[in-house]
């Protein structure tokens, strides 16, 4: 069985090389400066989460420019935007007191036009439809919000990670209630091959015709994301630095192909 998504390839080695090269020097740069990782600047970095997702919309509905395309595909999309956000971090700890404040405006000023170009062209093919997105928005909320809820319950510690444990559980909750629908009322496929193998097994199952075939992975999503929140309460407490940046890293795996699926299935 493949374990990558469907349409994971390598920028051709011209584009490779330039990202680690990027990649390289913006880490070997934050390693030097050390600038401080506060709840803030992880939250800050939400826009730039969702700009790579946009962007990768673009990448699929083939509107980008022919020079610049290598570089939203995946998983080069994932390497420009850290490129792209970590020298805005760098930037801003040189220049400026409110780092999170310059960092999250900087990725609202560049993601908005983005997400704007995928509207457009969706207004442009004649393929814009709302009501699903909005659909999906609102029942993340409340799953998001139930999940959350159930996990302080169950973690009290959780408390500890704050609103990145909040973000985190979010994120996933907004992949997995995005494919549920795209595969049960939109007619979308599943590109990740583990995942197809979750929703392939509830399609199997007796409730499939009542439930459809998308529930179980939002479950587990939901599972999965919580526990991993909760594993890393001890290390947001002892080591701050390294628990915020692996908490908004969990957040990004999720919030970034929910986002996808979300502009997607609007336009598409």
């Amino acid at each position: 069985m493949a374990l990558l998504p469907e349409g994971f390839a390598l920028p051709p080695l011209p584009y490779l090389i330039a990202l680690l090269a990027g990649l390289v020097a913006v880490a070997a740069l934050l390693s030097r400066r050390r600038p401080p990782v506060t709840e803030r600047l992880v939250l800050a970095a939400t826009p730039w989460m969702v700009l790579g997702a946009a962007v990768h919309v673009l990448y699929v509905l083939r509107a980008l420019p022919t020079p610049i395309r290598p570089f939203a595909g995946t998983p080069a999309v994932y390497l420009s935007v850290a490129v792209l956000a970590g020298a805005t971090w760098l930037v801003a700890d040189a220049t400026a007191r409110g780092t999170a404040t310059l960092v999250g405006g900087v990725g609202a000023a560049v993601f908005l036009p983005v997400v704007a170009a995928v509207v457009g062209v969706g207004l442009a093919r004649d393929t814009l439809r709302v009501a699903p997105s909005a659909g999906i928005l609102v029942g993340t909320a409340l799953v998001a919000t139930g999940a959350w809820t159930l996990l302080r319950r169950t973690w009290p510690d959780v408390a500890v990670t704050g609103r990145i444990g909040a973000l985190a559980v979010t994120g996933h909750a907004l992949d997995g209630v995005s494919t549920a629908v795209g595969i049960d009322l939109l007619g979308f496929g599943e590109r990740t091959p583990l995942s197809a193998v979750v929703i392939d097994f509830a399609a199997s199952l007796p409730t499939a015709s009542l439930l459809g075939s998308g529930w179980l992975f939002v479950l587990v999503k939901l599972v999965v994301a919580g526990g991993v929140v909760a594993l890393l309460t001890e290390t947001v407490s002892e080591e701050p630095t390294e628990g915020r940046l692996l908490l908004g890293f969990v957040a990004a795996v999720g919030l970034g192909p929910g986002v996808h699926n979300v502009l997607l299935f609007a336009v598409a």
